[in-house]
């Protein structure tokens, strides 16, 4: 599932952005959710907060 679409990329930035841009930010999310839900999980909630990330 695509988390970072290239497109709203490059409206956040003035630069052009390089597919290896989207490709890397994607996996990063991915990281960052997945720990997040081992720490809500790990905390018995069902819901990840903002302090989980």
């Amino acid at each position: 599932m695509a988390l970072v679409i290239k497109n709203n990329i490059r409206k956040y930035v003035d630069l052009s952005v390089a597919d290896e841009v989207e490709r890397e930010l994607e996996k990063r999310t991915e990281e960052i959710l997945k720990k997040a839900e081992e720490r809500a999980k790990a905390n018995n909630r069902r819901t990840i907060l903002a302090r989980d990330l």
